[in-house]
């Protein structure tokens, strides 16, 4: 049997010795600040940029915050291919400053400008404010590119976890209105089915940062009722059809629940005729990728993430 990482394990012995309750014993505001908290534990120091810039787009629900980061060695005034990035954190918990990190690496290592999106979180705002958030961020970016730096001819949509999973949708709905004309996703550890009813759903039960018992939680803040589930726009597994989407680049770990659903995704994609490219880490825990102070592997999964995206966005465009 495959034994988790030693890095790994030491974040479970921190997470330990430190008290942390699970998740889906807390009351939402006092998860998230738990996870803010953290993160400034388990991230290492964020890595100098080009440039960052808090943006934020106005509307009749309120403002959506978006910071964009512009990778050093870039050209100032340079027009970059840029990923729009969804954080992680089950729709209910994560912001800005909980990916801070991950983003500026991605930046720096592919070149190019990233575009975080600080979308509406649950329950205070259930399924589907945070798709309509993410999709309204990203047709803000492409219609505004040019005053961005950005080219709207060469954008990604990515994120981790419910992040990967509000890419995986926004790909969707970007296919289905013809536009904005999405070059690439990239889908770290995704949720795509919250009927949660996977193989590894039964498998990674406890002892982990997320189990099913975590999951049920989150879900149950993020979604209005069961019939959610089933609902493409939650679960882009279920999505009638998946062609025609953009290039996907898929990461999945061995002691996650979401394992098998990501796995699913990457079928799915290439029946589809979808060019996937899918990275597993065997020995990793979900949420690794922002934990790189201690787990070394995560340096690892973020260089090569940013090397698909460089691929992806390297050539073509017209600014």
């Amino acid at each position: 049997m495959t034994e988790l990482d030693p890095d790994a394990q030491r974040v479970l012995d921190l997470i330990r010795e430190s008290g942390r309750p699970p998740y889906e014993t807390l009351e939402p505001p006092v998860a998230r600040e738990f996870y803010r908290k953290a993160r400034g534990v388990l991230q290492p120091d964020p890595p100098e940029v080009a440039e960052v810039r808090e943006l934020s787009i106005s509307r009749e629900q309120g403002a959506l915050p978006l910071r964009l980061y512009r990778g050093l060695g870039t050209e100032a005034g340079a027009v970059l291919p840029a990923l729009i990035f969804f954080h992680g954190g089950g729709w209910v918990i994560g912001d800005l400053d909980t990916h801070d990190v991950v983003c500026r690496k991605l930046a720096n290592l592919a070149g190019v400008a990233v575009i975080a999106v600080d979308y509406r979180l649950a329950p205070e705002h259930k399924f589907p404010a945070a798709v309509d958030d993410c999709v309204q961020a990203t047709e803000w970016i492409a219609a505004h590119a040019e005053a961005l730096g950005v080219d709207r001819a060469r954008l990604a949509v990515g994120g981790d976890s419910a992040g990967g999973n509000l890419a995986a949708v926004v790909a969707l709905i970007a296919r289905d209105r013809g536009a904005p004309r999405l070059r690439f996703q990239l889908l770290i550890y995704p949720a795509t089915d919250l009927a949660m009813d996977q193989a590894s759903h039964h498998q990674v039960t406890d002892g982990l940062p997320l189990t099913h018992a975590t999951m049920t939680w989150f879900g149950d803040h993020y979604l209005r009722g069961p019939a959610d589930q089933r609902d493409w726009r939650a679960s882009p597994l279920r999505a009638s059809d998946l062609g025609g989407l953009p290039p996907a680049y898929v990461l999945t770990v061995g002691f996650d629940p979401l394992r098998s659903e990501g796995e699913a995704y990457v079928e799915a994609l290439r029946r589809a005729g979808v060019p996937t490219e899918h990275r597993h880490f065997e020995r990793q825990m979900h949420g690794f990728i922002t934990m790189g102070r201690i787990i070394a592997a995560a340096e690892t999964a973020i260089e090569g993430a940013a090397a698909a995206l460089r691929s992806a966005l390297r050539s073509g465009g017209t600014g």
